[in-house]
């Protein structure tokens, strides 16, 4: 193989895009993903891909220090793409100690062993550190979007956890030379979402005439990237980045969330062959998140500039796509929501 890429967290959302991308673009490298199989780790994402050739999953902690050392040294890893995250900031508000665990002490993990493995012999690797437009704060209206020169203010406990591990990756390219690159990005949409994330729990709650729970009045903002620029975009700057550097990915496309319930609502009654609209009567006003950040926006013009990257898709074609998928996908839907994919897990691979 001509390269050996450990993808953490390669079993989720953003994660199963990735993987697919590379196992099927890249046949002559060998894919390891790394996933610990949480409540939002799901290997029916790439069951397309479970048989590749190229492709190995091992199930591991990123907190496991003898686990990790023990995958680079058995597959050789020389490329490293960190996805493995809790990423929930509802969870964190309720948990923040096991975001703390998994994303600041995981990612410390997995640099240490990186270190170890690569001993200074810096040529050929590369650690590449997934994060989030959350660890810049909050924007107010008109102000300019964040670029990669923003100064770091994180406001709940998720960010605040993502901005450590970000930091750590820094430090150990400053301190001991490791060829690491670090992307922020924005809101991620489309196939394989968990469903306690915005747009697949409106159509699942469309679908079954739920309620659509809405934080506050629905007017705080986000930057929506369609999760398959996303995994574009990380190729891209996996391949041809620069050492040491931060590029942020963002889609260029703010919405109201209140906005974005009523698109999400239109485009699910068209697909469900129901009157356009008539779900907005589930739409449900509810306490507003604590700490809730009024905007998010992406300046990825560093990103346009050095690496030549654009988000192709449009946003409400990408919208169109999306819950035309989630309503095509009710078996893989109903088996997360009711759990059963988490108990085939502990019965393959044994209790966490």
């Amino acid at each position: 193989m001509k390269r050996h890429i450990l993808i953490t967290g390669g079993a989720g959302f953003i994660g199963s895009h990735v993987v697919r991308r590379f196992v099927t673009r890249y046949p002559d490298y060998r894919i390891v993903n790394f996933d610990l199989l949480t409540y939002a780790g799901n290997l029916a994402n790439l069951s397309d891909v479970e048989q590749a050739p190229n492709y190995t999953f091992v199930r591991g902690d990123i907190c496991d220090a003898e686990a990790v050392g023990e995958v680079f040294r058995r597959y050789a890893i020389d490329g490293v793409i960190h996805l493995a995250a809790e990423s929930h900031v509802d969870r964190s508000i309720r948990d923040p100690f096991t975001f703390a665990r998994t994303n600041v002490l995981g990612t410390l993990t997995l640099l240490h062993a990186a270190r170890e493995a690569w001993q200074g012999a810096w040529a050929g690797k590369r650690f590449y550190h997934i994060s989030t437009d959350e660890v810049y704060g909050a924007l107010g209206f008109g102000d300019e979007p964040f670029n990669e020169g923003t100064r770091y203010d994180p406001h709940s406990p998720y960010s605040a956890s993502k901005a450590s591990s970000d930091h750590f990756v820094r430090a150990f390219h400053d301190t001991y030379g490791l060829p690491t690159v670090v992307t922020n990005c924005s809101n991620n949409y489309g196939p394989y979402q968990f469903p306690e994330k915005l747009i697949p729990l409106l159509v699942n709650n469309i679908r079954l005439e739920r309620p659509l729970p809405v934080y506050g009045r629905g007017e705080n903002v986000r930057d929506w990237l369609h999760v398959e620029d996303h995994a574009r975009a990380i190729d891209l700057i996996f391949h041809e980045g620069r050492n040491g550097e931060t590029y942020n990915i963002g889609g260029g496309n703010e919405w109201r969330n209140i906005d974005l319930v009523r698109l999400i609502v239109r485009t699910t009654d068209r697909l469900l062959g129901r009157p356009e609209g008539a779900s907005e009567r589930l739409i449900t006003y509810v306490t507003d998140r604590a700490g809730h950040d009024l905007r998010y926006a992406i300046d990825f013009s560093k990103l346009r500039r050095e690496l030549g990257w654009e988000p192709a898709f449009r946003f409400e074609e990408g919208i169109e796509q999306t819950v035309r998928w989630y309503l095509e996908n009710r078996e893989w839907m109903e088996r997360i929501t009711s759990g059963e994919y988490e108990h085939y897990y502990e019965q393959m691979y044994g209790n966490r």
